[in-house]
């Protein structure tokens, strides 16, 4: 009750601002620095009061000149897919010569208190944006020239502190690059647990800045759980830069996040012993993921995917997709088990060839409907005059039903692709369930090793609304072998109906 209230008067502060980009104004005493500090808290726009989600949040340095461009690219990264909604936390200065710069010098005076300022953000403020703010616990840490500076020393000194660390333009030539040797000393005995850094320059301004060094010191000194990256801009000024920074940052933070999915064919199956079989990766990009079949799961280290996998026998595979978030991983699995091929029925009479009966009902459903205690609007063959796109786009169900003859025996995969849901049985038994509301890219695949004959099949189908995609496809015996292949409309002349 307390957080709601909280939130709630979070939300009447935001809507007195102005202008929503600009965010709010909040404020804490810190007892580490014995001083009130000023906070602008810019909340994702889609954020409503109310909303169970949580996110990540940026804390950015110098907030008020760098809050703003910060929230503003992750906005239009996430409006691209590239990125995750966050909230952005822009630290107001009052002596950021003192705050962010790391050791003490004659001029200016008030210089060093950077340990300081890292102890307040991570003892102080970091705890009191989790209690008042929606915020899932995966935080980034941004900051430009002297907040640069400050950034890859809180790496340094705070390496758990953030997963993210985004240095623009960092004032690396402070105090004789004092940075860079500790770098030297330090940077190798980073503690486990991936992190990402991306540190950006002038391409003019690199030995200026003293980051000329820092290519050859982090081939040399960074472990491998530390991703990094160093990317130099011609023709920037010291402050024009940041918004490069900010867009290259974010895109190397949130690196893969655009690739939702790692899609395998198929995704179960029976196997038969000593009777090896393939398995497809159907993703265009392959890149970042790694699988295993020995029941273990994926590390970056395990095996890169390819586009086909011989699996000897029963068993599983898992594929991971990697990003340089591990929340947004995706993590896909194939299960196999052991069994012998499946054996038909007894043959019905009456059967003809040319495609399967379908019955069509109409109604507004979440998750498929019993259609047995439905009665259909009509009825027929879906033969090749049959047209699923001439259906309605909304609120109708579908069911298709009849045998399958097979002419040869050996390895079938069948690939159901639905929006909404669907189901599909064969020999009586359910095979794939992709039931309730959800898009296209939603695809499960079984393996079936079958003998000569006739198999009764299914399709359950509803659509309540958005795209309207109902596919069954397949990959024959002749065609199983091949390294890398996509499913096959079943022909009409393997459908049979009463």
């Amino acid at each position: 009750m307390a957080l709601a209230f909280l939130m709630l008067g979070f939300v009447e502060h935001v809507t007195a601002q102005p202008t929503h980009s600009f965010g709010a104004r909040d404020s804490i005493y810190s007892k580490v620095l014995n001083q009130e500090r000023q906070v602008q808290i810019i909340m994702p726009d889609d954020y409503k009061p109310g909303d169970t989600t949580r996110y990540d949040v940026i804390y950015v340095t110098d907030g008020g000149s760098n809050a703003r461009p910060v929230s503003d690219v992750d906005y239009f990264l996430h409006s691209e897919g590239y990125a995750p909604e966050t909230i952005v936390v822009g630290i107001m200065n009052i002596d950021r010569d003192k705050d962010l710069t790391t050791t003490h010098v004659s001029r200016p005076a008030s210089s060093g208190g950077a340990h300081d300022f890292l102890r307040f953000i991570t003892d102080e403020l970091v705890p009191y944006i989790n209690a008042h703010y929606p915020t899932n616990g995966d935080n980034a840490l941004f900051g430009h020239s002297y907040g640069g500076l400050f950034v890859i020393d809180a790496l340094l000194t705070k390496p758990d502190a953030f997963l993210s660390y985004i240095a623009a333009d960092p004032s690396l030539w402070w105090d004789g690059r004092y940075e860079n040797h500790k770098l030297a000393r330090e940077l190798a005995a980073l503690p486990g647990g991936q992190k990402t850094l991306s540190i950006s320059g002038r391409t003019d301004a690199l030995g200026q800045m003293g980051i000329d060094v820092i290519d050859t010191l982090f081939k040399n000194h960074a472990p491998a759980n530390l991703l990094w990256k160093l990317t130099s801009y011609p023709e920037e000024t010291h402050g024009t830069m940041r918004l490069k920074a900010i867009d290259d940052g974010l895109k190397f933070t949130y690196k893969g996040y655009n690739m939702k999915t790692a899609n395998v064919l198929p995704t179960k199956g029976i196997v038969v012993p000593g009777q090896p079989f393939y398995i497809w990766f159907v993703d265009w990009d392959t890149s970042g993921v790694r699988y295993t079949i020995d029941g273990t799961l994926p590390t970056r280290a395990s095996s890169p995917i390819s586009r086909s996998i011989t699996m000897p026998g029963p068993g599983s595979l898992h594929a991971r997709r990697f990003t340089n978030r591990s929340r947004y991983d995706v993590i896909v699995s194939s299960e196999f088990k052991s069994g012998a091929p499946l054996t038909p029925p007894k043959e019905e009479k009456g059967l003809k060839p040319g495609g399967l009966n379908y019955a069509y009902y109409e109604g507004r459903w979440d998750k498929l409907p019993d259609f047995a205690k439905l009665n259909p609007v009509r009825s027929g063959i879906a033969d090749s005059s049959f047209r699923f796109d001439s259906l309605p786009e909304t609120n109708f169900g579908l069911v298709l039903e009849g045998q399958l003859n097979i002419t040869e025996p050996g390895y079938y995969v069948f690939a159901l692709q639905s929006d909404d849901g669907a189901r599909f049985y064969f020999n009586h038994e359910l095979q794939l369930d992709n039931d309730g509301i959800h898009d296209e890219t939603t695809v499960k695949s079984v393996l079936l090793p079958l003998k000569k004959g006739f198999y009764p099949i299914r399709v359950e189908y509803f659509q309540k609304g958005g795209a309207k995609v109902l596919s069954l496809k397949y990959i024959s015996p002749e065609r199983i072998d091949i390294t890398y292949h996509l499913p096959l409309e079943i022909p009409l002349s393997m459908e049979y109906h009463k």
